[in-house]
């Protein structure tokens, strides 16, 4: 019998500013039955994907991916931020409320060609998502969805990856 996640999600009423509910996934990856369950259900899709690598961005991108990666026998390259990567990168830049950020993810990651999950715990807004995205394309993977546990649909994140497949398991 399937669990219904929403009962994993923990809201936080105004945090970490008034007026904003966050919505904490840390009861779902706390509970074995539903982190399994989730991650199966971005298995599942992935599977019928084709999909040979996962990416995700720092650092919950790598709390959803890295499981998925390992079910599928893929590998998994994080997108992290500003000099936490070693060897040579590329780069790219997103919108924030106030000001922009950036993602890097190692030059070789991707390979040319790759089918690629790109995956995170939320689409929010979908800057960061769509830079993960920018990353892959630049590195010549073709990107064949994106998985995410919970949407926030009033922030409309959709609108921005409008042109890559999704799956979210929860939408609020």
């Amino acid at each position: 019998m399937a669990i219904d996640l929403h009962d994993y999600v923990a809201s936080i009423p105004d945090y970490p500013e008034k007026g904003v509910v966050f919505r904490d996934i840390s009861p779902l990856m706390g509970d074995g039955k539903a982190y399994k369950q989730a991650t199966n259900q971005i298995v599942d899709y992935a599977r019928n994907k084709g999909v040979e690598m996962i990416v995700g961005p720092e650092a919950r991108g790598f709390i959803v991916g890295c499981p998925v990666a390992y079910e599928l026998g893929v590998g998994f390259a994080p997108a992290r931020k500003k000099g936490k990567l070693p060897r040579k990168t590329v780069k790219a830049t997103y919108s924030l409320e106030y000001g922009t950020s950036s993602l890097y993810l190692h030059k070789d990651a991707v390979k040319p060609g790759q089918r690629v999950l790109v995956t995170d715990d939320l689409l929010a807004t979908g800057g960061t998502i769509s830079a993960t995205i920018d990353l892959v394309e630049k590195l010549g993977g073709i990107v064949v969805g994106t998985a995410f546990i919970i949407e926030l649909t009033d922030l409309h994140g959709r609108d921005k990856i409008k042109n890559y497949d999704m799956l979210s398991l929860m939408q609020y």
